[in-house]
């Protein structure tokens, strides 16, 4: 058993951390809105604290699955930051998708404390989170990853780490990348195939078995059918993220066509006010054609 702590219970941190419980870790969550985490505790048991400072205070691991890189930041610096109770030794594991540039930074001000620190972002979806099936990409010091592993097993279908600091944020763009463009793919089959006066899910029928099959295909070809959107990773949050592809990319060089495009796209369900729907709502745009 270990104490843990968990900043953010969003819709991949709540049941994160439940996982963590169920695994018979001790346990203490932090949330910006305290009602929330006093629900997970009475659900969960464990403890609630006020800030990131007082959860992290004693425990031997921090994990958080917060924003953006500003809540990552608020998370870990300041009075009231996880960082100013942790002790030396202590390991700080992100799991927020955030820029290689906050990771860098938060690496060296964990180690200017003798905190250590892994990056690890996850994929999977709120259902990945909620079955505990996450796939985690993880960058930081080998001997922190080899700590942090059995810990985030609670909730992870694989694990891996790919380098040191930063390789875990840099792996998940990539993830993001493929899946722009593989969700785009998939909506113009079905649009052209509507279009076409085929049957759409006879068609992914058969061409899912074959090689144009994918996850994407497989768990949102119906519900993108049925018109139904009000699930799954919000459009605003994948254009946080492929702002953060687009970013790196222009700083490495590497081309990104694609990516760019269908970030414009999703500046288009913006507009449809789909915000919050789900990333395969890219089909809702073509349907308007």
């Amino acid at each position: 058993m270990t104490k843990v702590a968990f900043l953010g219970l969003g819709v991949m941190g709540y049941p994160m951390a439940g996982h963590l419980k169920s695994a018979g870790h001790d346990v203490t969550v932090f949330n910006r809105t305290m009602a929330k985490a006093e629900k997970w505790v009475s659900e969960h048991g464990g403890r609630a604290a006020k800030t990131p400072a007082e959860a992290a205070d004693g425990a031997g691991m921090v994990m958080a699955c917060v924003g953006n890189d500003d809540d990552l930041r608020a998370v870990c610096l300041g009075d009231t930051g996880a960082f100013s109770t942790m002790s030396s030794g202590a390991l700080f594991v992100d799991h927020t998708t955030v820029s290689a540039k906050v990771t860098s930074e938060l690496y060296a001000e964990a180690k200017s404390k003798g905190v250590a620190f892994v990056d690890a972002p996850v994929s999977g979806g709120q259902a990945g989170a909620e079955n505990g099936q996450l796939s985690i990409m993880c960058g930081g010091d080998e001997p922190d990853y080899a700590r942090a592993e059995p810990v985030m097993a609670s909730y992870a279908k694989l694990c891996r780490r790919l380098g040191e600091s930063g390789a875990g944020q840099l792996t998940k763009m990539a993830n993001q990348i493929a899946i722009a463009g593989l969700v785009q793919g998939l909506s113009e089959a079905l649009h052209f195939s509507s279009k076409a006066g085929l049957d759409g899910r006879a068609v992914v029928e058969v061409i899912s078995q074959g090689a144009a099959g994918s996850w994407q295909m497989s768990n949102r070809y119906e519900t993108m059918l049925d018109d139904h959107f009000e699930h799954g990773f919000a459009v605003d949050w994948m254009r946080k993220d492929l702002g953060i592809c687009l970013n790196t990319a222009n700083e490495n060089g590497a081309s990104l066509p694609v990516t760019a495009l269908v970030d414009q796209f999703y500046k288009d369900v913006q507009k449809m006010g789909g915000g919050r729907w789900d990333t395969s709502s890219l089909f809702k745009r073509l349907q308007q054609f």
